[in-house]
């Protein structure tokens, strides 16, 4: 069992940056591949970008490639999501998630999800 909770969302203006993070519960940590997901209202839920166990692999959202990090800290059981230049189009509910196995940008394979943060871009 791994309990996620997320950290560090808020209101930035076009252009700026903040930094995500989600704590992560349990032993298991670095085995788990982790992602971050957002919802837009009305819209579904994507993914913004993965990592796998040791951070040596990571696959972004075209929307994400080139202003998005996503890394991580086995030591600390935390993943993090720096977002650079952001745009309101950006504007969503950040989740992280947990998935054992090969890295992946599929909801349906991440067995463990966080609450959300709320991330909003002001234009």
């Amino acid at each position: 069992q791994v309990q996620l909770v997320e950290s560090g969302g808020g209101l930035v203006q076009a252009g700026g940056s903040l930094r995500l993070s989600c704590a992560a519960s349990g032993r298991t940590f670095s085995s788990y591949v982790m992602g971050w997901f957002r919802q837009a209202p009305g819209k579904e839920r994507e993914i913004v970008a993965a990592i796998n166990w040791n951070g040596g692999s990571t696959s972004y959202a075209d929307s994400a490639k080139g202003r998005f990090t996503i890394s991580r800290d086995n030591a600390k059981n935390t993943v993090y999501l720096q977002m650079n230049r952001g745009k309101p189009e950006d504007t969503a509910v950040y989740y992280c998630a947990a998935a054992r196995g090969r890295l992946t940008g599929r909801s349906s394979d991440y067995d463990y999800w966080g609450q959300g943060t709320q991330v909003t871009v002001s234009s």
